[in-house]
């Protein structure tokens, strides 16, 4: 199936001037235009763009994914070097996750806080609560 910029724009929710940069910057190779010299958007420029993103996610750089799609234009003996990759970006999300867990917890523990400030009309109440008042699953995360 083939796809304009403009609809992989709207599919991917991804800006119709990054889809050039990348395309400037080499990351779809094989990408055909049509006689005008407009770009034309197959599946596998879809799925590269759903490996950009994945790559993006995890904070990596325009550089480094430039890189490894290179390697995917090496095939085979660029194999392990993408594993590798995969993995290092995998601990890396791991990371994220428990980044992103420890400020969830600071803020469920906020939002009791305020919940409760609000409640008793008066924010020194909560502040002065002993431990044993505030939830247990909250004490950890009190600040």
């Amino acid at each position: 199936m083939y796809y304009s910029i403009g609809e992989v724009s709207n599919k991917t929710g991804i800006a119709i001037s990054t889809l050039r940069y990348y395309d400037r910057e080499g990351m779809f190779p094989n990408m055909e235009r049509s006689h005008g010299g407009i770009r034309v958007f197959s599946d596998k420029e879809m799925a590269t763009l759903r490996v950009i993103d994945c790559l993006k996610t995890t904070g990596m750089s325009i550089k480094d994914i430039k890189q490894f799609l290179h390697w995917c234009q090496e095939g085979d003996p660029s194999l392990v070097k993408r594993r590798d990759l995969f993995y290092e970006r995998l601990e890396e999300v791991k990371k994220q996750i428990a980044a992103l867990q420890k400020t969830m917890h600071t803020l469920n523990y906020k939002c009791w806080y305020y919940d409760t400030a609000v409640t008793l009309g008066n924010e020194d109440m909560v502040k002065n609560l002993p431990l044993e008042k505030i939830p247990e699953e909250l004490r950890d995360y009190k600040i």
